[in-house]
């Protein structure tokens, strides 16, 4: 859990949510569980539609196949649960920005108590077409990624080709009034 007694440990808790991809042995609690789940279902979308509906895996197994899905992903069977993130399919941009709502939500939720989570895409239509076959989901419904989540080791990432490390600077990032101006 993230300690959090003042304004300043709340927004250093949320810069410091991060992709996690390597998980340690081990549960989320059931009340963990369901205060993401309560945050997820709190998330703002598009027009208050509330698109989604979640599907939590904590099958092994099927953690494993879900994992096996894309080579990018298979550190998802190491999470202790995936929260599969369905959506009606009837509006495809304004589900792909709930879906990233919701998403960073349940991250961020993780984060706060102190877990750690990761986002996995399963790519290509053939691969969804077989997530959602694992996971029943109707034809009619979409399932791009689930959230995994579970507690995390917090080791450097191990992957010779992993990200590097830091961010970039404002100046970068940032314009005034219109792209390209300073202050």
């Amino acid at each position: 859990m993230v300690e959090i007694t003042s304004n300043t440990d709340a927004l250093e808790a949320v810069r410091t949510v991060r992709q996690v991809r390597q998980y340690e042995e081990g549960a989320v609690s059931p009340d963990d569980l369901n205060q993401i789940l309560e945050i997820a279902r709190w998330t703002g979308s598009s027009r208050n539609t509330q698109p989604w509906h979640f599907v939590v895996v904590d099958d092994r197994r099927m953690l494993k196949q879900l994992s096996e899905l894309r080579e990018n992903i298979t550190w998802v069977a190491d999470g202790a649960l995936a929260i599969a993130i369905l959506l009606p399919d009837e509006n495809p941009p304004h589900e792909a920005y709930d879906a990233g709502r919701v998403t960073e939500r349940i991250m961020i939720a993780a984060r706060f108590l102190g877990l750690g989570s990761g986002t996995a895409w399963f790519g290509e239509p053939e691969r969804e077409a077989k997530a959602k076959q694992l996971l029943g989901v109707p034809e009619t419904m979409s399932c791009h990624s689930v959230v995994v989540v579970g507690p995390y080791i917090t080791s450097k990432d191990p992957r010779p080709t992993g990200p590097k490390p830091g961010r970039k600077s404002l100046d970068e990032l940032v314009s005034y009034g219109a792209y390209g101006e300073t202050r």
